[in-house]
């Protein structure tokens, strides 16, 4: 058995029973080493990012990390953008990176390169397997680190004459550390601050945000008065009908404002204290009052779950009836030009049992949560870290992991360019997407940047930075030239009609909302 043998089989026997991968020469040991280990599933993406972002979803539905296959260091630099999402997500993930064998790097030949340096910033973990035989403990580390509260990025580097090279066999996996248990005296102090009522707010975010934590909130909210608000970057929150209702933190600073005026008192589980996404002259960063006071109760890397079930029963809540639970309600299907209720309304009028929603379309869908509220139960997923071209690689994902689930992934037009491929991927592998593209013809955001970073009146060559004409994308040719099918629609009656077909049959499709 060779290195990468040992390595596969240890991921196998370690939990990661997926690959997304992307390989090139120095990674063609790992490649040779499925065909004799069973039990590893390896999809092809055509781009690194696709991978990356794939391996975000599948972990923001499983739980559990899956695994990438990268070539040397700018297959990683490719995937890193999509690694900057899952990090700021808390999603697993076990980077596998090919380098060349350890004798060669000293030549210095065209794809030689800092490896360890590139991944430093999007990992939590980084190691370089030294000789063959320490391949598969290194690789049962990575999956350790990659299961460390709540998700993080572990990023083993291989080179190829320890994967060519004998090895010993495949190596036990770790236990990982359980994040801490609430801690008695901030959970008294919480209780404490809750109990002030609609000038106490929960702050929620991470795993608090699933259904159960959701519950555990509402029943606080009875028993205390206090408001529940989600933070504005949401890795997934399970809702629809029967569960408790709750809004993100809006983009725009006045709207945010807005939302958390008059909070004396906030309580964080699973979230950061919130701030602006970005720097804008004369506007705060802090978005909390000047006199809130924050208690940081359970952070990102805790046990918001064990910490919401702590709270409770400190304020007697857990027999309580929970607030905000939404009743199964859909709205009419809309008809007419578009709009963004509208738009929000066909969706809620469609989105079917058990779907998966993927969020990337960043303008047009800021204001679609209340349209369905009361859909069936189903999952919102949203770009944590801000790097677009998150949308579809992340459908990917869930689609493995959730084969009997459909996911509906909506992407702006300008998103959707910068990992178009994920559609051949759709394909190749059948997934249950239903892809929205939302075609403005613009990076219509940045419309609304402009005014509110103080760069006013733009002219002809800074409005043509910010269009997508010259030549108009055709999503459904690009889509149908890589085996998706699809359907461009120009009024709400159009789109209305196709996502009933899509969310209908099995398999990728494309709908290009022409706006």
């Amino acid at each position: 058995m060779n290195g990468a043998e040992s390595l596969v089989r240890t991921l196998v026997d370690g939990g990661v029973e997926v690959c997304f991968a992307n390989p090139g020469t120095s990674e063609m040991h790992f490649v040779g080493a499925l065909d004799r280990v069973p039990g590893m599933r390896c999809v092809l993406g055509l781009f690194e990012g696709v991978c990356s972002g794939a391996a975000d979803g599948y972990y923001r539905m499983k739980d559990k990390p899956a695994s990438t296959l990268l070539h040397l260091g700018p297959g990683l630099a490719n995937a890193a953008a999509n690694l900057h999402n899952a990090k700021k997500a808390g999603s697993g993930v076990v980077n596998i990176v090919g380098e060349h064998a350890l004798y060669h790097i000293k030549y210095d030949t065209p794809l030689t390169a800092d490896i360890e340096g590139i991944a430093k910033p999007f990992s939590h973990w980084v190691k370089t397997s030294p000789t063959s035989k320490t391949v598969a403990l290194d690789g049962a580390r990575a999956i350790q680190a990659a299961r460390v509260a709540p998700g993080q990025i572990a990023t083993l580097i291989l080179p190829a004459d320890t994967a060519w090279t004998e090895a010993d066999g495949p190596a036990v996996t770790p236990a990982t550390p359980a994040p801490p248990a609430p801690d008695k005296d901030a959970v008294v102090a919480a209780a404490k601050a809750l109990s002030t009522g609609k000038s106490a707010m929960l702050f929620l975010g991470g795993r608090a945000l699933r259904a159960r934590g959701l519950e555990l909130a509402g029943k606080i909210a009875a028993r205390t008065g206090c408001r529940v608000q989600a933070a504005g970057g949401t890795a997934r929150i399970e809702r629809g009908a029967g569960r408790v209702q709750v809004l993100r933190l809006h983009f725009v600073v006045e709207t945010a404002l807005e939302m958390l005026k008059g909070t004396r008192d906030m309580v964080l589980v699973g979230a950061k204290a919130p701030a602006a996404f970005f720097a804008y002259p004369g506007k705060p960063s802090v978005l909390t009052p000047k006199d809130c006071a924050v208690h940081a109760l359970c952070g990102v890397d805790g046990d918001p779950l064990a910490t919401l079930e702590a709270l409770a029963a400190e304020l007697g809540a857990l027999n309580e009836a929970p607030t905000g639970v939404a009743a199964p309600k859909r709205p009419d299907k809309p008809t007419g030009a578009f709009t963004l209720d509208g738009l929000g309304a066909a969706l809620g009028a469609t989105l079917p049992e058990g779907a998966i929603v993927i969020d990337e379309s960043v303008t047009t869908g800021r204001g679609f949560f209340p349209f369905s509220a009361g859909a069936p139960p189903h999952d919102w997923l949203n770009n944590m870290g801000g790097s677009i071209g998150f949308g579809a690689p992340v459908a990917v994902g869930t689609a493995v992991a959730c084969p009997d689930r459909k996911t509906v992934v909506m992407i702006g037009d300008g998103s959707a360019m910068y990992t178009i491929q994920a559609l051949w991927t759709m394909a190749r592998e059948s997934l249950d997407v239903c892809v929205l593209i939302f075609s403005n013809r613009s990076y219509k955001i940045l419309y609304s940047q402009l005014s509110d970073v103080g760069a006013a009146n733009p002219g002809p060559r800074a409005i043509d930075m910010l269009t997508l004409d010259r030549p108009t994308l055709d999503f459904v040719g690009m889509a149908k030239s890589m085996g998706v099918p699809g359907a461009h629609v120009h009024d709400l009656e159009e789109l209305t009609r196709q996502l009933t077909f899509a969310m209908g049959q099995k398999g990728p499709y494309l709908i290009d909302v022409v706006m």
